[in-house]
């Protein structure tokens, strides 16, 4: 199936007004409901859980076995802690991230009376009075205090203005576009991930481009704590793709151009098949791409594992230089990312047996190479769309009806 066109500019346009609304672990339906507006206006059907994940649906030409790509919506953040005497808040971080990158940061303090903006600062900030202190000052969210933009030089000032323990804090974004497809924002994990899967729909939608099976576009709105897409599937999904950052830190095989397939995370290797798939459709359709193992990384694939589904997953990713920190990516990356997909949930199904949950067979179960290699092959063996399936035993079916019978 030959990839789509993608339109940049609506993916950049996407992204630029996600990353515009705060969306901190716990601090999400804004968000949500900007997503499932533009859902409306894409003209896709969509249904929100309780807290606000969405699970946006397009039909294809059968239901089983339904395919899902995911993508979460919140980002880090931080909570206040403690109002501490000197009119200042204590924080705590939202997610997993360095206080050294909140250093400097401005945010808005959402409190029961309003918004108040601020800054994050270190405890010795000022170089006029603490001179070389400032350089050498432990890094941790201990060592760092949130300065109120209001009158607030004593605790009660500042409870005075609703704004108490427990509070979001939601760190600004930052966002440049860049005339050579650069962009760096904060929060571009995973806002560039929703945009892609907009991008996906949209071209899916204005190209009239068929579905094979029915597929699931799914937002989560608490992957940066861990939960994810724990309890957002459907039991028709056989595999699913999770969309997110890949980190191009030295040591790592990622790129902020083309696709980053992750092969493991810290939970273990992803599905064989599934990620053997995706490389080949990357070959098929000239599109870049590169292999990656992350060791200290989970995504909503992971989650969704952990709870108990019984599903491909695979993980798919865009280049991120300082992830979790003040990010840099390339829009080659979103736009190859968005290729990949459409070509993904446009192909054949590759393991049709995946349509049924359990089965006392083998007819269909796939089958991972053993043989020895042929070192003068020069290409890559690319897997046929359908495994050859194992002959049915002649006498597996008269034995079980034997035993029914008996059981009688």
């Amino acid at each position: 199936m030959p990839r789509l066109a993608i339109d940049s500019e609506y993916l950049a346009t996407r992204l630029s007004q996600l990353l515009d609304i705060p969306s901190p672990t716990g601090y999400t339906d804004t968000i949500v409901r900007e997503c499932c507006d533009e859902l409306r206006r894409l003209g896709v059907k969509f249904e929100v859980t309780r807290r606000g994940g969405i699970r946006a649906f397009i039909p294809g030409k059968t239901d089983k076995p339904a395919r899902a790509i995911v993508s979460h919506l919140d980002t880090l953040g931080a909570q206040v802690k403690l109002v501490k005497d000197n009119g200042r808040l204590e924080l705590v971080s939202i997610g997993n991230w360095s206080a050294r990158f909140a250093e400097g940061a401005r945010v808005t303090i959402f409190s029961e009376k309003g918004a108040f903006r601020g800054t994050i600062l270190p405890l010795k900030a000022s170089g006029h009075t603490f001179n070389d202190e400032v350089d050498t000052a432990p890094v941790g969210w201990r060592h760092v205090e949130l300065r109120i933009d209001a009158m607030t030089r004593s605790a009660a000032e500042v409870r005075r203005l609703g704004i108490d323990v427990g509070d979001i804090v939601a760190i600004d974004p930052s966002p440049e576009f860049l005339d050579n497809g650069f962009i760096v924002s904060r929060h571009l994990d995973n806002k560039a991930g929703a945009a892609v899967m907009f991008a996906v729909m949209d071209a899916i939608l204005s190209q009239k481009a068929e579905m094979t099976v029915d597929t699931f576009f799914v937002f989560t709105i608490a992957e940066e704590v861990g939960n994810g897409a724990a309890s957002i599937l459907t039991p028709e999904v056989a595999s699913m793709i999770t969309i997110d950052n890949g980190t191009t830190a030295p040591g790592q095989n990622s790129d902020e151009f083309g696709v980053t397939i992750c092969m493991a995370d810290e939970t273990g290797p992803f599905d064989y098949h599934l990620t053997k798939k995706l490389v080949a459709l990357c070959r098929e359709n000239d599109i870049r791409f590169q292999k990656d193992i992350f060791r200290y990384y989970r995504s909503d694939s992971a989650s969704a594992v952990t709870a108990g589904a019984d599903i491909r997953t695979a993980l798919i990713t865009f280049g991120i230089d300082a992830s979790h920190g003040y990010e840099r990516i390339h829009l080659h990356a979103l736009r190859s990312l968005a290729e990949l997909t459409t070509t993904y949930v446009t192909s054949p199904v590759a393991i049709r047996r995946d349509a049924t949950e359990m089965s006392q067979s083998l007819r269909g179960f796939p089958r991972q190479p053993m043989v020895e290699a042929d070192e003068q092959r020069s290409e890559p063996e690319v897997a046929a769309a359908e495994p050859t399936p194992d002959p049915e035993p002649k006498s597996a079916g008269k034995s079980h009806r034997k035993k029914k019978q008996s059981a009688k």
